[in-house]
């Protein structure tokens, strides 16, 4: 087996949430959200892992603290064998030219006043890379590779003169300019026309195989993650509660939060029949976690021992590791 790039392990983000300046006055504490509570996984080169679940299971986050945008409060990541969970300074800087992130809304991500190549260039220079003429060649060659073709008619303009799908490719052109190792794509597609989001999948597919990347895509929808990524994790209320290949849990999903899930996915054949399983209530508060397994007050399995127990990780029948005690 390869060595991964990227290992994290154990990983928590918490966020404290203070109740106002007279809190301690009353004797109010501050609340913790437990946004990342205690995720493990692995990606190796040329390979993209997917992180999916509802809106809010810390899936974004998890990605943010991988690329050091946020310090992790516990646990460790290993970037080439190195932890860099705790990089400062000059380390982090070095850390961050090699490890990128692509962002959701490139409406938001985009300077309005910068041009293109002054986008693309941007982190050339703050990386001190190259003199002019090299700059224009990196830039250049990033937009090439990101299919705005020919490039050099797209360096003068603005973010508003072109279309969403041309500005998420200029994002991405942006992120691979340096040639990273390590890439995280926070669901570059969601905010894209459904005709023009295959193309930037293929695309986000083909950069990490040819560049080598390791990748990490967060999204929501599963059917994307089918095409693009060789494993894929599920995530809910912080934790991973399931983790393998892709096509397993797409077809052969084991926790029943998983199944949930790939139930809601449509196929486009009527004559597909798929098990229809709705989820009760809503999802509990990350500052509030119920014990024992935090699905069990959704699932439609739970018992008594899901409620007092805490299911870990373990290798199923399926291929796949899932958190729980009611299937094999």
């Amino acid at each position: 087996m390869a060595t991964p790039v990227i290992r994290v392990e154990n990983l928590k983000k918490y966020f404290t949430i203070g109740k106002g300046p007279f809190s301690s006055l009353f004797g109010l504490s501050d609340e913790v959200v437990k946004a990342v509570d205690d995720v493990s996984f692995a990606v190796e080169s040329g390979k993209i892992l997917g992180l999916a679940g509802e809106s809010g299971c810390g899936k974004t986050t998890t990605g943010m603290v991988c690329v050091r945008l946020h310090r992790p409060t516990e646990g460790s990541i290993l970037f080439e064998g190195r932890d860099i969970s705790a990089y400062e300074g000059d380390e982090l800087l070095r850390f961050r030219s090699i490890a990128q992130m692509i962002f959701q809304d490139p409406y938001e991500s985009l300077n309005p006043r910068f041009t293109v190549f002054r986008t693309v260039c941007e982190p050339l220079e703050i990386h001190g890379v190259g003199n002019r003429a090299e700059k224009e060649q990196k830039v250049y060659q990033a937009l090439e590779r990101a299919e705005l073709r020919p490039p050099e008619q797209f360096f003068n303009l603005y973010p508003h003169q072109m279309s969403g799908g041309q500005r998420q490719r200029v994002a991405i052109a942006r992120a691979i300019v340096m040639e990273p190792k390590f890439l995280v794509a926070d669901e570059p597609v969601s905010m894209l026309d459904v005709s023009i989001r295959a193309g930037v999948l293929k695309l986000f597919k083909r950069l990490t195989e040819s560049l080598q990347m390791a990748g990490v895509f967060v999204s929501h929808d599963l059917s994307l993650l089918r095409h693009i990524c060789d494993q894929t994790a599920i995530m809910y209320l912080g934790r991973i509660v399931e983790i393998g290949d892709t096509e397993t849990i797409i077809t052969n999903p084991t926790h029943p939060y998983a199944r949930a899930l790939l139930a809601g996915v449509s196929i486009p054949d009527p004559r597909v029949k798929r098990e229809r399983i709705i989820l009760e209530g809503e999802v509990p508060s990350a500052k509030n976690i119920p014990p024992g397994c935090r699905f069990h007050p959704r699932c439609y399995m739970a018992q008594d021992r899901c409620r007092t127990e805490d299911p870990v990780l373990e290798d199923k029948a399926s291929g796949a590791e899932a958190a729980c005690y009611l299937v094999n």
